[in-house]
C-alpha cells in the first residue's frame, strides 16, 4: 500500500486522506468535508473511546452528553467562542421545510418556522455545558464534577 500513498513529508494532508481512504476506514460523503466511518474504522473508533471510557471511569468520571444545539445568546455571552468560532459556525435559522409551491419537486425553507432565537451547532461544548454547570453547582459541595462527553462538533471550515 505505501507505493500508493503519497508521501508523509510532501503533503501530509493528502497523505492522511490517502491512509484512511486505502485503509478502508472511512469514504467520502455527500457532504463535502464529511466522511462516513466503515465498519472497520468505527471498530477502532470503538476499542480506543471504550479503552478511554475505563480509564476515566476508574477516576470517578461519569459520562453525560449536552445538546448539539446552542443558543446564540448563550454562545455570544463567550466572547472567545464569538472571536473564535464565529466564522466556523453552522446556524439554524428555522425549524421545518415546505414544498416549493412554484415547483412541487423542490424543498425550500418555510419562512413561517423561523426561530425565535438562531441556535449555533456546537463548534465546542463549553458553553452549554458552563450554563449547565451553575446550576449543578450551588456551593463547593458540589465539587468535583467529574463528567465526560463523547460528542461531536461541527466546524464548517472551508479549507477542505
Amino acid at each position: 500500500m505505501s507505493k500508493e500513498l503519497t508521501s508523509r513529508s510532501e503533503d501530509y494532508s493528502q497523505w492522511y486522506n490517502d491512509l484512511v481512504i486505502k485503509g478502508g476506514l472511512a469514504d467520502y460523503s455527500a457532504v463535502r468535508g464529511c466522511m462516513v466511518i466503515k465498519p472497520y474504522g468505527f471498530a477502532l473508533w470503538e476499542n480506543m473511546r471504550d479503552a478511554l471510557d475505563r480509564m476515566f471511569k476508574e477516576t470517578g468520571h461519569q459520562n453525560a452528553y449536552f445538546p448539539l444545539f446552542i443558543p446564540k445568546s448563550l454562545f455570544e455571552a463567550e466572547e472567545k467562542n464569538a472571536e473564535g468560532f464565529a466564522k466556523e459556525c453552522a446556524v439554524v435559522t428555522h425549524y421545518r421545510l415546505k414544498t416549493d409551491p412554484l415547483n412541487k419537486s423542490k424543498l425550500i425553507v418555510d419562512p413561517e418556522a423561523k426561530l425565535e432565537e438562531e441556535l449555533v451547532v456546537r463548534p465546542t461544548s463549553e458553553a452549554i455545558i458552563w450554563n449547565t454547570y451553575k446550576d449543578w453547582i450551588q456551593s463547593y459541595r458540589d465539587l468535583p464534577i467529574l463528567i465526560n462527553q463523547w460528542a461531536n462538533v461541527v466546524r464548517w471550515e472551508m479549507r477542505t
